[in-house]
């Protein structure tokens, strides 16, 4: 094992990383500026707990290079990979040289003609500090850790909650556990990584329910052993197709016979519970989804529209939905069922209806410029309902209402999960009969104040069922694509220190 380093009672510790969950399943694709770019000490403000005068931001110098997050969507361009990669090892040259390096990333970022980009960026960013520098690795549980991630990272950690209510805390675990270690002058720890052969999608893994709920909570059970410094447990992405897609452990510590006892424990409960795994809420049709809900008495009701959730790398643009729904006889009164959907993009429709004003009556033709695989653009006669101008996603949003339906469309793609969405654009979502969202499982918010809930098997760049998308580079046999496989190898690979060659395969 390396030898512990000396270090300054107040580390130099840098902030670098570049963040988004990328379909290959969609045909978007996401350039440079989707990731929005803070640098030097504008990196800081991400991070509540690195505010001034709080005690983590003053035990430690810390240094912005560059933090991108984008929100999920398409494969990154190579251009934008390069461009931002750059930049980003520029900066870190350019820092004062660091003690350690808090990377704060995703770990689903599909590049074109790459694989394992995360990787790539880290071993770069490795070549640049020389192997000295201590390296902290914090990532959603979405992400995918291939064996050379994990021996770069000294540390590496993930979100353990789905949705992520835990996501700050997680960054703050993977910069505390960096700042203690550098303090202790100890010497790095062992890792022990498990690939385990299963890729289900986020709404069939929730820790809001059974089994992802207890897969879960023995984390913290092992993290607390005698010897563990952190323990995680990643699901994977489901919607892209490269040879690392699959869920992972990892158990880091001082002890090595804690670390592999873990991580084994850990591989082996996620293996067991793989048929267990169903979706968060009841699905069917879409269809089937409006019928349930005009049915019933429950009101609010939601229905995720997931196939092409932007929040998990579709489009955003599909239109398949919205067209369905307006063709739907029950909503075409004004006085019908009050429906709102989120939503869909289309430039040259918002301008259309912000040059005509609220209270006027459009035709507009939306949608599908991206993903126009499922349904073509839509066209609309409608009232300008509200307009709104300045969201960091949308840029300008505007209702428009066609019979009973409120639909939003957006300049730019955007996720809706905050009731404020809705209420900054005149809308009452707790009032609505129905409220259409692209998304997976509800988050936080949505899912207090929905009274009824489905999700809709709808198509797109994140369909839910897996096995028609066509992946054919994931390692295989990897279950569900191969339901009946074998028992897997889920001994701990005991890795070495990020300073000492990797050998062996990556399996």
């Amino acid at each position: 094992m390396a030898q512990s380093h000396p270090v300054p009672t107040r580390p130099v510790i840098a902030i670098a990383g570049l963040g988004i969950e990328s379909s290959s399943f969609s045909p978007a694709r996401t350039e440079a500026p989707a990731f929005h770019p803070l640098r030097g000490a504008d990196v800081l403000t991400r991070y509540p707990f690195l505010a001034p005068g709080e005690p983590l931001r003053e035990a430690a110098d810390w240094q912005g290079a560059l933090v991108g997050k984008a929100l999920p969507g398409g494969v990154v361009t190579a251009s934008a990979f390069d461009e931002l990669s750059t930049e980003l090892l520029d900066r870190l040259a350019a820092l004062p040289r660091p003690d350690g390096l808090w990377f704060d990333i995703h770990g689903a970022m599909t590049v074109e003609g790459v694989d394992d980009a995360e990787a790539v960026l880290l071993a770069r960013i490795r070549e640049l500090l020389g192997p000295d520098v201590l390296v902290s690795t914090s990532m959603d549980l979405h992400g995918n850790v291939s064996r050379p991630l994990a021996h770069m990272s000294d540390l590496i950690t993930c979100y353990r909650m789905a949705p992520h209510e835990d996501a700050m805390e997680t960054k703050e675990r993977a910069a505390r556990n960096l700042l203690d270690l550098l303090a202790s002058g100890a010497p790095r720890p062992v890792k022990a990584w498990v690939p385990v052969p299963v890729l289900l999608a986020g709404e069939q893994t929730s820790t809001r329910v059974e089994p992802g709920r207890s897969v879960y909570a023995a984390v913290a059970e092992v993290e607390a052993a005698a010897g563990v410094t952190d323990a995680a447990v990643w699901v994977g992405y489901a919607w892209a197709d490269e040879p690392r897609n699959r869920a992972a452990v990892v158990v880091t510590g001082p002890d090595e016979g804690a670390v592999a006892a873990g991580a084994e424990r850990l591989a082996r409960g996620f293996w067991e519970a793989r048929r267990e795994f169903g979706f968060v809420a009841e699905t069917g049709t879409y269809d089937a989804c409006l019928d349930t809900a005009l049915a019933g008495a429950d009101r609010p009701y939601f229905i995720s529209d997931t196939g092409d959730n932007p929040t998990a790398g579709g489009a955003g643009d599909v239109t398949w939905g919205l067209a369905r729904l307006l063709d739907r006889p029950e909503f075409k009164d004004p006085e019908g069922p009050t429906v709102l959907y989120a939503s869909v993009p289309g430039p040259a429709a918002v301008a259309t209806a912000v040059a005509a004003g609220v209270g006027a009556s459009v035709t507009v033709t939306a949608g599908a410029e991206v993903d126009d695989r499922h349904a073509g653009p839509v066209t609309m006669t409608g009232t300008v309902h509200a307009i709104r101008h300045g969201d960091r996603n949308a840029r300008t949003e505007v209702v428009l209402r066609v019979g009973s339906v409120y639909a939003i469309l957006t300049e730019l793609r955007k996720p809706y999960h905050l009731e404020q969405d809705f209420t900054g654009l005149d809308l009452d979502p707790r009032g609505a009969d129905i409220v259409i969202v692209k998304i997976g499982y509800l988050e936080p918010e949505l899912f207090a104040m929905a009274a009824g809930w489905r999700m809709a098997l709808t198509p797109g760049g994140v369909d839910q069922d897996l096995t028609r998308l066509g992946h054919h580079r994931v390692r295989r046999p990897l279950f569900p694509f191969d339901p009946d496989m074998p028992e897997p190898d889920l001994s701990a690979r005991l890795i070495p220190a990020s300073d000492q060659p990797l050998t062996g395969a990556d399996e």
